[in-house]
């Protein structure tokens, strides 16, 4: 099975939708923060390992709070995978940061700066004029 196969696309998907519902719904510990989404999976070819991209709604800190406490729940997590999708083999899960949208929120924040920047300047230099 290729890495981009419509196999591994479809078990990508299905995975990334039970982690979902597992971190939301079935996890009960308290570091891990109430908006923590998957953004993300990559099921290697062999099914042996799983990245999973996760993004948390907070500040610094409660992002590195969530991932401690997925990484304690890891084995819960791999065992409620292993009931909810028929694979071979169970991947081990390893969980990553992702900070993609924070970066595009902070890319946004700097455009709109630099975009009010130009129109007070602009109004400025046509008030000039006058």
């Amino acid at each position: 099975m290729r890495k981009n196969s419509i196999k591994n696309t479809r078990i990508n998907g299905e995975v990334l939708k039970e982690l979902s519902a597992i971190i939301q719904m079935g996890i009960k510990d308290p570091r891990i923060a109430p908006m923590t989404s998957v953004v993300s999976v990559e099921v290697a070819p062999d099914l042996k390992t799983c990245k999973v991209w996760i993004s948390v709604l907070g500040d610094e800190k409660a992002a590195r709070e969530t991932l401690a406490g997925l990484m304690s729940a890891s084995g819960y997590i791999r065992r409620e995978l292993a009931h909810r999708v028929n694979l071979r083999n169970t991947p081990e899960i390893e969980f990553i940061l992702d900070q993609s949208i924070e970066y595009g929120v902070n890319m946004i924040r700097k455009i709109d700066e630099v975009i009010d920047a130009d129109e007070s300047s602009a109004q400025v230099r046509g008030e000039a004029d006058i």
